[in-house]
């Protein structure tokens, strides 16, 4: 029997260990931290250990899968490609064990509401379909009890670093900016590359929906695979999506189409919504539908989240706005004078990028978190009120003495959380229950 060591107890680590059990390996699960849920690893006889990895345990592995939060440098990683261990991704050994058409998408900003709108269509349209990788139960977990005609995975560069037969028949790249420098050696390069390993090993049958505004991608993309571009700067001339006027136009194999209402506002959902519905064309889901599902679709928690109105004072929680760019798509859609709460655990940010998008929409700013020098250093000469909070309780009630009835009080972090919370949708579950006690 073949044996398995999965580095990470988390919601990733769970899953892979039980598909692997389920497929007759030997499975060892290891974490230095704590694992919450022990249970079900004992329950279905997984040997685990936590607070510690034992090298003689983890080195007789046949296979290693690490879980994304874990870096590559650290010594037991390195040891095992000294040993000429594999080590893949979740992402990679649930591959394995499907035969669904993939459908996966990356990008430093949109992915979720990306995913999770083909998804939304494909259901529509009556398609047998999982939404999972970076959001949900995530891929192994979800392919245990069953297998799915169509899976749309939602990837980060974390999960992509770790694959090798991985193939995505339709893959979308939305935009690449810098994020998650800490983990590349702070060299963008690196991180773009990984980023494109979402078109490895595609074959000319298959498809790469790219975004040709963003120059990351445009000059680096290669795959054997159709490449389809979406623009909302050009007229694409052959086969894509591009937006004018006001409204979204695809072409497609001659057959051409127009959207002209989207549930979700702003230039980013403009870009999103352009990738998915091409997505769903390739996949040979009808028009009506897709102009449908794009209208009646749900944003996603956390992201320009409209929380409440206090005393004329609307507060919108972005807070899985984790990097720069996140954050510059939802400050250029505020239409009113804001307060803006932002910082945690700074990955590299350039706060010069947002300069004139604050001078002309931000009013005072609140900084929270471990990292606030930096917010101070880059914006003190231009916002006459900038403060620190304690807590989140305590930057709601600064942030709503600094606003005046007609403006915006806006969670928008361009941090990780977890300086001060477990994750950004504690984060942003402690804001809003803030904001209702005001």
């Amino acid at each position: 029997m073949k044996k398995l060591v999965v580095l990470g107890g988390g919601k990733s680590g769970i899953g892979a260990a039980l598909l692997a059990k389920k497929n007759d390996w030997n499975v060892f699960v290891s974490d230095k931290g704590i694992i919450t849920d022990k249970e079900v690893l004992t329950n279905n006889d997984i040997k685990w250990e936590e607070g510690s990895h034992s090298e003689n345990e983890i080195l007789s592995a046949d296979e290693i899968v690490k879980s994304p939060g874990i870096p590559d440098g650290i010594k037991i990683i390195q040891l095992a490609k000294e040993n000429r261990i594999p080590v893949i991704s979740e992402v990679e050994f649930a591959y394995r064990y499907t035969n669904a058409k993939i459908v996966a998408i990356s990008g430093s900003n949109g992915k979720t509401t990306t995913t999770l709108l083909v998804g939304h269509i494909l259901k529509n349209a009556g398609y047998d379909v999982l939404v999972t990788g970076n959001i949900g139960t995530g891929f192994a977990r979800s392919i245990l009890e069953r297998d799915y005609d169509y899976i749309v995975l939602e990837l980060s560069s974390f999960q992509l670093d770790g694959i090798v037969d991985f193939k995505a028949d339709v893959a979308i790249i939305l935009n690449i900016t810098p994020d998650h420098l800490d983990r590349y050696n702070n060299d963008f390069q690196l991180y773009v590359k990984s980023k494109l390993k979402i078109t490895n090993k595609q074959e000319k049958k298959d498809f790469l929906i790219y975004n040709i505004d963003d120059e990351n991608i445009k000059n680096h993309i290669e795959t054997s695979g159709r490449k389809i571009p979406f623009s909302i700067k050009e007229t694409i001339k052959n086969d894509g999506a591009f937006y004018k006027n006001k409204q979204i136009n695809i072409n497609l194999n001659n057959n051409k189409m127009t959207i002209q209402e989207l549930a979700l506002q702003g230039k980013h959902n403009v870009y999103n919504s352009m990738a998915a519905a091409v997505a769903c064309r390739v996949l040979e889901v009808k028009d009506y539908i897709i102009r449908q599902s794009l209208l009646d679709f749900q944003n996603i928690e956390h992201r320009l989240e409209y929380v409440l109105t206090v005393h004329g004072i609307d507060f919108i929680n972005d807070s899985k706005a984790t990097n720069i760019n996140s954050v510059w798509y939802a400050l250029e859609s505020m239409h009113k004078q804001t307060v803006w709460i932002v910082g945690g655990v700074d990955k590299g940010n350039n706060y010069d990028e947002l300069l004139e998008l604050v001078k002309d929409k931000v009013k005072a700013i609140v900084c929270i978190g471990e990292d606030t020098q930096s917010i101070h250093e880059t914006f003190g000469n231009d916002i006459k009120d900038i403060v620190d909070a304690k807590s989140m309780s305590e930057a709601v009630s600064l942030s709503f003495e600094f606003a005046t009835k007609g403006e915006n009080v806006l969670l928008s972090p361009a941090c990780a959380s977890f300086d001060m919370f477990q994750n950004f949708e504690h984060r942003g579950i402690e804001f809003k229950n803030s904001v209702r006690k005001l």
